[in-house]
């Protein structure tokens, strides 16, 4: 059984908890983070999602992302997930937040308040196979080519976020 997420309205005001499977088969909207990080050159670390992930498998998508426990804060949630799939830690703050709903073929549907965080880190990075299938360095710029030129490849929250995320880094220099 898979943990519980924690059920939020449009104001991320939490209503309830309930187990995650079930929250993407109803389609209801529940808290959730993702995360960004980029090295000291500004080039962003992607993960291509584990090919059996229950949903999006084999897709590019940030650094990490995920959903906080109840009674989890969400900065908190950011860094254990952060080292649970990626292997690394470094510090995060959280730059924006957005609500989003994307179906999948399978029937699942994410609907989700996500938080997203930023950070920068330019040491190992060890992912945990079960979650993630490769890694890679890109820049702002490539990443914004094989959003025209591949957008099949990247999930439909990675679409979202980017922009501001992109935006957001470039005016930090």
């Amino acid at each position: 059984m898979l943990p519980p997420v924690i059920l939020v309205n449009e104001q991320d005001e939490p209503v309830g908890t309930m187990e995650k499977l079930e929250a993407h088969q109803k389609g209801l909207l529940h808290r959730a983070f993702s995360v960004f990080v980029v090295n000291k050159n500004g080039e962003m670390l992607l993960q291509q999602r584990a090919q059996d992930k229950y949903h999006s498998g084999g897709l590019w998508t940030n650094t990490c992302c995920s959903h906080p426990l109840p009674g989890e804060d969400d900065l908190a949630a950011a860094h254990r997930r952060l080292m649970e799939e990626m292997g690394f830690d470094c510090e995060l703050r959280e730059v924006f937040s957005f609500t989003y709903r994307a179906a999948f073929d399978n029937g699942l549907t994410e609907h989700e308040f996500d938080h997203v965080f930023f950070g920068t880190y330019d040491g190992a990075v060890l992912p945990d196979a079960a979650e993630v299938q490769a890694t890679r360095y890109l820049s702002l710029d490539a990443i914004r080519q094989l959003l025209l030129t591949a957008p099949d490849t990247f999930t439909p929250w990675f679409h979202l976020a980017f922009p501001k995320i992109a935006a957001f880094i470039e005016e930090q220099g």
